[in-house]
């Protein structure tokens, strides 16, 4: 039913959302936000950010990341980036990776890499905002946001500021089942945003010696879970202690397999 002015409960909630929206730099166009998100911490999210930024860079799209994880960075450490502070008269400059993909971490700013974020959740949220505002990030056309875990402060900015296209959420066989997930998946819907699929990190390991797949964490129920939410299974990533030698040495776009391939599949499908 319509008030005294004409408008109906729908147009004011939309309005509402529309007023929390925070506008890019001027020199910012960025076609797709992507949010990288999970019910916990541990999970993988990062890698999951990192991978998805690289494979979809070696297809040809400009990507970038932005850092939202502004307590628990580790982004810069996983593209080999050191300290930042530049800045032009459109804001600060992201860091280019040695494969082209933009990237802005507040790590990046700090004097110290180790140096604790000791802030309330209000200023980390504002931070955030500030990343999507304040740095000249130019043309992209992913941009991949990685959100610390749970169902808080930053997670609600991102999806209330940031024109976010849809969100990957990141899971492990041992808690996929928890409702822990489902919170994640939840929240965005709630935001009425759009939840692109689940990847699975640490599914499997494989034998060194036979290369036989061992489920270390017992059997995934990722299918079965994905099903029963309508959701698409995006990739499932194994336990591989290559992977964390590769990060740790700032190599992660070195990473020569891939095992994101349904991801690339949607995100490319995004792209008009």
């Amino acid at each position: 039913m319509a008030n005294g002015h004409g408008k109906k409960p729908e147009d004011f909630k939309k309005q509402m959302e529309e007023n929390f929206k925070v506008a890019p730099g001027a020199n910012t166009h960025v076609k797709k936000v992507i949010g990288i998100v999970s019910g916990k911490g541990g999970v993988g999210k990062s890698l999951v950010t990192g991978l998805s930024a690289t494979y979809m860079n070696r297809k040809g799209y400009k990507t970038a990341i932005m850092d939202a994880d502004i307590t628990g960075p580790s982004i810069p450490k996983m593209f080999g980036i050191g300290k930042l502070n530049v800045a032009d008269e459109n804001g600060l400059i992201p860091a280019v990776t040695e494969h082209g993909t933009k990237v802005m971490s507040l790590n990046m700013l700090m004097d110290h890499e180790t140096d604790p974020v000791i802030w309330r959740g209000p200023v980390i949220a504002g931070i955030v905002k500030q990343f999507w505002s304040d740095v000249n990030w130019g043309d992209v056309d992913f941009m991949f946001v990685d959100m610390p875990p749970g169902t808080g402060d930053v997670p609600l900015t991102v999806f209330q500021s940031l024109p976010v296209d849809g969100i990957i959420v990141v899971s492990t066989p041992q808690e996929l089942v928890n409702m822990i997930v489902e919170k994640a998946v939840n929240m965005a819907n709630m935001m009425n945003i759009p939840v692109l699929g689940i990847v699975e990190n640490m599914s499997y390991m494989k034998c060194p010696h036979c290369g036989e797949m061992l489920n270390i964490f017992g059997e995934s129920g990722l299918e079965a879970y994905a099903a029963s939410k309508g959701l698409s299974v995006l990739g499932r990533i194994p336990l591989d202690p290559e992977f964390a030698s590769l990060c740790d040495a700032g190599k992660i776009e070195d990473m020569k397999e891939d095992y994101l391939d349904s991801l690339v599949y949607i995100l490319e499908g995004m792209i008009e």
